[in-house]
């Protein structure tokens, strides 16, 4: 928790929109959790702590092709997606803004 706190509170508001800190929370503290479970696991060899070589090794390759899965799949769904409804405003409406331009809610 203390590396995902770290991780809201130092991440650029701003360039992504990540308005909920998906990423900072859940992203961050399960890389987190997949790393020290392979460094705290139980093993019986103990040159890496207590789980050893062959168990880092393994968690960090299912956390490489965990990310890499996640976000080409996440990017095959942004497409599909946009390509039926376009996800993006136009300009003109971001420049009125969404409350007016989406919602019809004024001040």
């Amino acid at each position: 928790s203390i590396v995902s706190n770290y991780a809201v509170s130092k991440f650029p508001k701003g360039k992504i929109d990540d308005a909920l800190d998906v990423f900072a929370c859940h992203g961050i503290g399960g890389i987190m959790g997949m790393i020290l479970t392979a460094i705290f696991a139980r093993g019986e060899n103990a040159s890496l702590l207590h789980g050893g070589i062959g168990v880092f090794a393994h968690h960090m390759t299912a956390l490489l092709l965990v990310s890499v899965f996640t976000f080409f799949g996440a990017l095959v769904i942004y497409k599909i997606t946009d390509f039926i409804i376009p996800l993006r405003v136009e300009e003109t409406s971001e420049e009125l803004g969404l409350d007016i331009s989406q919602h019809n809610e004024s001040i």
